[in-house]
């Protein structure tokens, strides 16, 4: 049975840094790609950053470009965000998706397997 279990949310200030992990287990092949997605109160769900596991290609949502980090560790069997610079905008929960096929595009369908979430938060 395929897992993803995240860990590392918390609450910081303005400005301060935090790393979210994503932990896999259960995959009886290789994922292709892994995303941290985020929904805010009142909002819709939204891709964040993405890392296919071959050639550790990444995509970022363009706010947070320069702040956030994606990598993956395959011996560990664990995906990091670092989020850098946060501010109030990015507080939400995280979640991180897992697919095993090439994604069309960064929307939810493309992702199959999903983990519960850690909720971030970030003061002013």
């Amino acid at each position: 049975q395929v897992q993803l279990v995240e860990s590392g949310g918390g609450s910081v200030q303005f400005g301060q840094s935090l790393t979210l992990s994503c932990a896999d287990s259960g995959f009886t092949r290789d994922w292709y790609a892994i995303g941290w997605f985020r929904q805010a109160p009142g909002k819709e769900r939204e891709a964040v950053s993405v890392i296919t596991r071959r050639d550790a290609n990444k995509w970022y949502k363009e706010s947070v470009k320069g702040r956030f980090t994606i990598s993956r560790d395959t011996a560990k069997k664990t995906v990091y965000l670092r989020m850098d610079n946060v501010t109030p905008e990015d507080t939400a929960i995280y979640t991180c998706a897992a697919t095993l096929a090439p994604m069309m595009d960064m929307g939810e369908r493309s992702f199959d397997f999903w983990g519960q979430g850690t909720q971030v938060t970030v003061s002013s």
